[in-house]
């Protein structure tokens, strides 16, 4: 039986209630707050920030309005992913790293897609998908190539 929390707390203040999650590429964990320990490398799909109603707010303003990441001041320790699971201490085999690089260049696609469109009125993205398209591109152009198509 699960026992765990099945709720994730603000990435900014570690507020339990939450509004708003976005997803960002397993590479940006690194801009991220306290990162060091993490094996980014390790993680197996999207990393889920989430934000409560007023950091929300905040994120949003530094975003739309400021033309900043937010990622820098979000810390990793409060991030929600998954690590691939530790066969080689187990079976004593060595695994390759996930290639991250299909779901970077979804992101992407997705996030230009989103930009892109977000002034058509029949398109229907909302503000928090523009944050996010905007954040994703930001980190993966930060960190120094863009995934090829």
């Amino acid at each position: 039986m699960y026992t765990g929390k099945t709720q994730q707390p603000c990435c900014l203040c570690g507020r339990e209630e939450t509004a708003v999650r976005m997803d960002i590429p397993p590479r940006a964990v690194q801009l991220l707050d306290n990162s060091g320990p993490i094996a980014w490398r390790d993680i197996e799909g999207d990393v889920s920030l989430h934000f409560c109603d007023s950091d929300w707010e905040t994120v949003r303003d530094v975003v739309l309005d400021a033309g900043m990441t937010p990622l820098p001041r979000c810390n990793a320790a409060r991030a929600d992913f998954v690590l691939r699971e530790d066969f080689e201490a187990l079976l004593n085999d060595v695994r390759d790293e996930p290639d991250q690089t299909p779901l970077e260049r979804e992101m992407l696609a997705d996030a230009e897609r989103v930009v892109d469109e977000y002034d058509d009125p029949d398109a229907l993205h909302s503000e928090r998908d523009l944050v996010e398209a905007r954040v994703v591109q930001w980190a993966l152009g930060e960190l120094g190539h863009w995934p090829t198509a």
